[in-house]
């Protein structure tokens, strides 16, 4: 059974507490994502994705220039490196959500996507329930899209 180390991005786009909204929808922009973790050093401690930006940050009238404390999502479901495609799958599939932060000891490893599953071909039963039901049912977490 393959692990999510396989598979995982590695190459993330990250911020820190010490950015803005304005710099967090830019790097969006730029890398063309919706989903960016926030780090202190290597250290996960949450992640910000575009609806986060749209409902926490600009429809509640912040500014660009707004901490991004303002937005993080804190909660985050993540997954180990070590765990297997199945396991990432189902869990993409209860908590209903796109991205799946890697993390080993604390740290920030990757990231990997439901897309990820199925462009690998690994798109097991459960990948692609998370799929339709995350499809059906617009995010309502800290979860987006590329």
């Amino acid at each position: 059974m393959k692990k999510i180390s396989e598979i995982m991005s590695t190459d993330c786009v990250t911020v820190t507490l010490q950015d803005n909204l304005y710099e967090i929808a830019l790097k969006m922009k730029q890398n063309d994502i919706g989903f960016i973790p926030v780090v202190e050093g290597k250290k996960l401690i949450g992640v910000v994705t575009d609806r986060d930006l749209v409902i926490r940050g600009y429809a509640e009238k912040h500014s660009g220039s707004t901490a991004v404390k303002e937005v993080i999502s804190k909660d985050v479901t993540t997954i180990s490196p070590d765990a297997t495609i199945d396991e990432a799958a189902r869990l993409m599939a209860s908590r209903k959500i796109r991205r799946l932060p890697v993390v080993q000891s604390g740290e920030l490893v990757g990231v990997v996507a439901i897309a990820d599953l199925a462009i690998r071909e690994v798109f097991v039963d459960e990948a692609g329930q998370a799929l339709s039901e995350i499809s059906e049912n617009v995010d309502h977490g800290a979860a987006a899209v590329r």
